[in-house]
């Protein structure tokens, strides 16, 4: 870890910008101020925007292999159509990482949530594998194992149908088991690594899983990460399965809380906002998945009026189908002005950049330490070149970088004061052997409906009026 000295740099201030020097040592922001001592490697920020990390604060790594090729569904048929795809292997989990720390990088964030689809049998292979992947690359990363304990039928309402379900394949014990075994292994948060406890979602997950989460959280100290309402479908079957909405659920067996991030949040009504709002959870903006699956507009606006914390997410890369974060962020924000006519309350530029930066922080419990440029927080920066054509000429640089169509402008990354960006570059490992790789390890493809998926639809269709 080296002492640094980013020199004339711009960053923002309350209402306007200001060039100065950022003095980073051991890994944290011990000044800024212009004219300082030179300490460490001399940075030239000339011609350059500084701003904090952004959060990718919820995708899925392992979906790379199947982006580009999913077919158009809604969430519940989506899903069938994704099981039905062969099985990852090991090396997989590896490279769609590091692509995915990779493309996150590229778009500015430097923490990424990887709610981790586990390879059954090799579930502890699987963590390490994405684990040592994040490692080399850099970025922090919260690994987010996805767990359940119901099969995948169980998710859709059963309507006026009587719905037989077949068992999962693992005990809800046995799950919660790997999940305690991969906190001893892998949780590491001052190394950069944390581990979270994350049940898929009401919609596959029983109270017994959520309970057995719980424990693990307050007894580990853990973050909880969890899908909720992100369809229509499942706004039903909450009040199939609780006789309330899902929020209300939650709230009464606890597992909403000031750590707890809650990825799509699309179907809540005032009353659901209210209690994300008293238990001081997060909502996780996944615009282009929820569009992509036609899951609908998450009331984002209402949220943040409410005081509830929002951050962003890209969602898995073959419900996107990228991770492309500052796509995610400029959807993301004006996405609500054709939802919200009072434009008062639309998303300006610099809320959307603390959303990403701080709101990510917040929800991970973690704004005293990340997520804004502050003398004694740690060294997540990023640095845009704005020399670039796509953020040129010069007007308002956060307006061009969230409102733009910005191409290649990260000029330099660090990560707890470590240089992981440089020139444009991902430095840490060989983008060119990464990329001959993913080539190598797929082929061009197209996806016909199975067998499982018609049987699916056709109860779905029944179940949705449709």
């Amino acid at each position: 870890m080296s002492n640094f000295t980013i020199q004339n740099v711009l960053i923002a201030s309350s209402d306007d910008y200001a060039t100065v020097d950022v003095q980073v040592v051991d890994g944290k922001i011990a000044a800024i101020s212009p004219n300082l001592q030179v300490i460490g490697t001399v940075i030239d920020g000339k011609n350059k925007l500084l701003l904090p990390g952004f959060f990718n604060a919820h995708t899925h790594s392992s979906e790379m292999w199947q982006r580009g090729i999913m077919s158009m569904f809604p969430l519940e048929l989506w899903l069938a159509e994704l099981y039905d795809f062969a099985p990852l292997d090991p090396e997989q989990v590896y490279l769609s990482a590091l692509g995915t720390a990779v493309e996150t990088l590229l778009s500015g964030g430097t923490s990424v949530v990887d709610h981790l689809v586990l390879i059954p049998g090799l579930e502890l292979e699987t963590i390490a594998i994405a684990t040592r992947a994040y490692r080399e690359v850099g970025i922090r990363a919260f690994i987010a194992p996805l767990i359940q304990d119901e099969s995948l039928t169980a998710g859709i309402p059963s309507g006026e149908s009587t719905q037989n379900h077949e068992p999962y394949f693992r005990s809800t014990a046995a799950t919660l088991e790997i999940i305690e075994e991969a906190v001893r292994q892998f949780h590491r948060p001052d190394e950069g690594v944390s581990i979270l406890v994350a049940p898929t979602g009401i919609q596959l997950c029983t109270d017994a899983l959520f309970a057995g989460c719980i424990e693990l959280s307050d007894r580990y100290n853990l973050c909880r990460h969890s899908h909720l309402l992100e369809t229509k479908a499942q706004e039903k079957l909450a009040q199939e399965k609780y006789g309330c909405t899902a929020v209300e659920h939650l709230k009464r067996i606890g597992f909403l809380s000031n750590s707890t991030t809650l990825a799509h949040c699309v179907w809540l009504n005032d009353t659901d906002i209210a209690i994300l709002a008293e238990t001081q959870s997060t909502v996780v903006h996944n615009p282009l998945s929820n569009l992509r699956l036609g899951s609908g507009i998450a009331p984002i606006l209402k949220y943040r009026q409410a005081g509830v914390n929002v951050t962003f997410g890209c969602d898995g890369a073959s419900s996107n189908d990228s991770q492309d974060l500052l796509e995610a962020i400029k959807i993301g924000s004006i996405l609500h002005n054709v939802t919200d006519s009072d434009y008062q309350h639309w998303i300006t530029p610099r809320q959307a950049v603390e959303m990403a930066s701080l709101g990510g922080a917040k929800g991970l419990n973690l704004a005293d330490q990340l997520g804004s440029l502050t003398v004694g927080k740690q060294a997540d920066l990023v640095l845009y070149d704005l020399t670039n054509l796509s953020l040129l000429p010069r007007t308002d640089p956060i307006g061009l970088l969230v409102l733009g169509r910005p191409s290649n402008v990260v000029d330099s990354i660090w990560v707890n004061g470590k240089q992981i960006v440089t020139n444009h570059q991902v430095t840490t490992i060989n983008i060119d052997e990464l990329r001959q790789e993913l080539f190598n390890r797929s082929q061009w493809q197209t996806k016909r409906k199975s067998e499982t998926v018609a049987q699916i639809e056709a109860h779905y269709r029944t179940v949705m009026d449709l």
